[in-house]
């Protein structure tokens, strides 16, 4: 959960911080991995990678740019 957390932290806008991109914040994961993060859990998130920033795309709370 932790690796999910920090990635959800990381790519939300809060009211005292933008957004990263989330290739940013996979970097920093992959950066932690041994140190921050279980290596076992960093090396199956950045396996699923993409499929985990879609999934976060789609449930992000950012709203969609006008048209």
């Amino acid at each position: 959960m932790a690796v999910a957390d920090v990635f959800d932290a990381m790519t939300s806008p809060r009211v005292y911080k933008p957004a990263l991109p989330m290739t940013e914040a996979r970097d920093f994961i992959g950066d932690a991995r041994g140190r921050h993060f279980d290596p076992d859990v960093t090396d199956a998130f950045m396996a699923v990678y993409d499929e985990f920033a879609r999934i976060a795309h789609r449930h992000s709370d950012a709203e969609p740019p006008p048209p």
